[in-house]
């Protein structure tokens, strides 16, 4: 990926959904990505969660986790950044895992 070529909204949304879906898939095959990218926060920033099932994480009616437009646009082309947020993401699916495991 060339970080100085230029990338829209929709195009960032879909790298962060391939991106999140990867590294949730990393924990269980059967989690699924969700990228919020419409309404009020369509061109400034992404509300990302995990589901599995009808479960989700951060629950439905709790923020979801906030990325900024440009700090995704940016971080994608940045090592140190795509591991953090990839090893936030797997902390979430855990934590949604464990959640269905004590419910189940």
């Amino acid at each position: 990926m060339n970080p100085t070529i230029a990338i829209d909204y929709p195009e960032t949304a879909a790298w962060l959904e391939g991106f999140v879906r990867s590294h949730a898939k990393r924990q269980d095959s059967r989690l699924e990505a969700i990228v919020e990218a419409d309404g009020p926060r369509e061109g400034r920033s992404y509300g990302v969660r995990l589901a599995l099932g009808t479960r989700t994480e951060p629950p439905l009616g709790s923020p979801p986790i906030e990325l900024e437009y440009r700090e995704v646009a940016e971080g994608r082309t940045r090592f140190a950044w795509c591991a953090t947020l990839g090893e936030r993401i797997r902390t979430v699916a855990r934590t949604l895992l464990g959640t269905r495991q004590a419910a189940g």
